[in-house]
């Protein structure tokens, strides 16, 4: 394979002068920032053949055009490395963070310029170009249902009819497919692929776009789900976007709203698909990060939206909305997480990306499941209560694990640490790691921690000192 390095040298006539590795969070291409006294340039390996060739073509197509993309400077015979222009380090989304109101600013100028590259961009494209398919059919919407379902709800333990939501699925895709939006759809139109460069936004990793309905891509943008917008602030963006879509697609507001609206909850499914299978599969940080905030917008577009024509669906993303963990608040307070669980249904997810922290195994204690009695009962009902502190197991048990926990929560308070976490387990995550939790979550909040309990099979959630 031609090295980055090599294409470097036969396109500027030296070998540059330092080469360093770009860190990607969800791609498997490798970026390289290859540099010399006088010009800067990205330098990219790819495995996928296809999948480069679409991004040269587009790239191609795009810049001649006189949209703001990177030129293609320079292919390796093989198609398997190319150099770029650099647009810098600074993204939209790491501008939201740092200056939000030039973000927004910014934000809005992306969105005039979507539609020129969604329709100018798109009117003499070649989609047969590209990967992995030339438009969004019936087949690849149904490849992001799937990638939700398998991926983010069935880990989830929600339990849902299969049927009813294949019927559901097969609604969102008859209102997914409206052949009268259709353009070039961008697919990944969201802040992390946009480069602030010279103050103006550029556009980067087009490369999975194909035909499709352009208010997707206005969907994916402006419910991102850690780029922070308020309610007030999305609105803005929809009568932004909305405004700017005349020229190319003249439409009355209420045609733009009942289009965008089934674009949004696909958008929001098929992220969470990949949260869930960069994040609770790959053990990938920044996607178990993003899960408590693609959450939030869930539970945000849910109460703002009536969705009973997906009968089964919509009640499964509200009890997904329950089960899962707020986001952690941003007060740089310790939050303590302490869950109840079954080993059968594995380790509860660490959603601060730390790696978790200490794990209590109760299946040692005397169980009363084992007794008919107590098996309808949890570990939150006093008959239970009564058996487990009279037989007295649990009570040594909990002694030593409220000394471990007191030491560590004392420990992370002090050196300003914002999370930790403590999870109990048993065979069923029923009475003995039920009662536990309780026990624990109880013992620190009277310390005064701010204490976020999960009991996650009986889906019971409470929060102390908040």
């Amino acid at each position: 394979m031609t090295t980055p390095e090599i294409l470097f040298e036969q396109c500027f006539g030296h070998r540059p002068e330092s080469v360093t590795l770009i860190a990607n969070s969800g791609s498997n291409r490798q970026y390289y920032r290859l540099q010399d006294g006088e010009r800067s340039v990205i330098g990219v390996i790819g495995n996928q053949l296809a999948e480069n060739k679409a991004f040269i073509y587009l790239a191609g197509h795009f810049f001649r055009k006189n949209i703001a993309v990177p030129r293609v400077l320079k292919v390796s015979e093989d198609f398997f490395s190319y150099l770029t222009d650099d647009f810098g380090d600074t993204s939209l989304f790491a501008l939201l963070t740092s200056d939000h109101t030039k973000a927004l600013q910014l934000a809005h100028q992306t969105l005039q310029t979507l539609p020129r590259i969604q329709f100018e961009g798109g009117s003499d494209l070649d989609f047969s170009q590209c990967f992995p398919v030339a438009e969004m059919d019936r087949r690849s919407i149904f490849w992001d249902l799937n990638y939700f379902k398998y991926d983010f709800l069935k880990p989830s333990g929600i339990e849902f009819d299969e049927v009813g939501l294949e019927d559901d699925f097969e609604s969102l895709c008859r209102q997914l497919q409206q052949p009268e939006w259709s353009a070039f759809m961008y697919r990944d139109f969201q802040s992390r692929n946009i480069m602030i460069y010279n103050d103006l936004p550029c556009f980067i990793d087009f490369q999975g776009g194909r035909k499709g309905p352009c208010l997707y891509d206005a969907a994916s943008f402006i419910y991102q789900a850690k780029a922070g917008f308020t309610q007030q602030e999305k609105a803005d963006l929809e009568t932004t976007y909305f405004n700017a879509l005349q020229t190319s697609r003249p439409c009355s507001r209420d045609e733009y709203r009942r289009a965008l609206t089934p674009m949004i909850l696909f958008r929001l499914l098929q992220t969470l698909g990949a949260y869930g299978f960069r994040g609770l599969i790959e053990h990938k940080a920044h996607f178990v990060q993003s899960i408590p905030p693609a959450i939030r917008q869930l539970s945000g577009f849910l109460a703002d939206n009536d969705l009973n024509g997906y009968p089964t669906l919509w009640p499964a993303l509200r009890q997904m909305c329950d089960r899962f963990p707020a986001p952690e608040t941003e007060d740089g307070r310790l939050t303590i997480d302490v869950f109840s669980f079954s080993y059968k249904k594995g380790l509860p997810t660490d959603y601060s990306g730390n790696g978790g922290g200490y794990v209590f195994d109760c299946r040692a204690v005397h169980n009363p499941g084992r007794y008919e009695q107590y098996k309808a009962l949890t570990g939150l009902d006093a008959p239970v209560k009564e058996f487990l502190e009279k037989d007295g197991e649990i009570l040594t048990f909990l002694e030593h694990a409220c000394a471990l926990a007191d030491a560590s929560a004392s420990k992370y308070a002090r050196r300003g640490f914002t999370h930790l976490q403590f999870g109990f387990g048993c065979t069923g995550g029923r009475h003995r790691s039920v009662y536990s939790a309780q026990h624990l979550a109880e013992h620190l909040a009277r310390q005064g921690f701010r204490v976020r309990l999960t009991h996650r099979e009986q889906n019971i959630q409470q929060l102390f000192n908040a």
